[in-house]
């Protein structure tokens, strides 16, 4: 079973995208975002399921550098 999280700005706070992984990332994982930007994350926040449900809520943070 894949997991799938949450990719969140740690300079926002607010999301990026969602993405799959075949197996739990590890917090120094590198990987491209859909816009092709290779980052690494920094944090992996896992939640506690909702009741009744098995999937928990997990949230990778990471750093995306300015445009310009």
């Amino acid at each position: 079973m894949g997991i799938t999280a949450t990719i969140m700005n740690t300079a926002t706070g607010q999301p990026i995208q969602t993405m799959s992984f075949g197996r739990m990332p590890k917090p120094w994982a590198s990987f491209n975002l859909a816009t092709g930007e290779l980052v690494t994350a920094e944090r992996i926040d896992v939640g506690k399921p909702a009741p009744g449900k098995f999937t928990a809520p997990i949230s990778i943070w990471v750093t995306v550098k300015p445009k310009g």
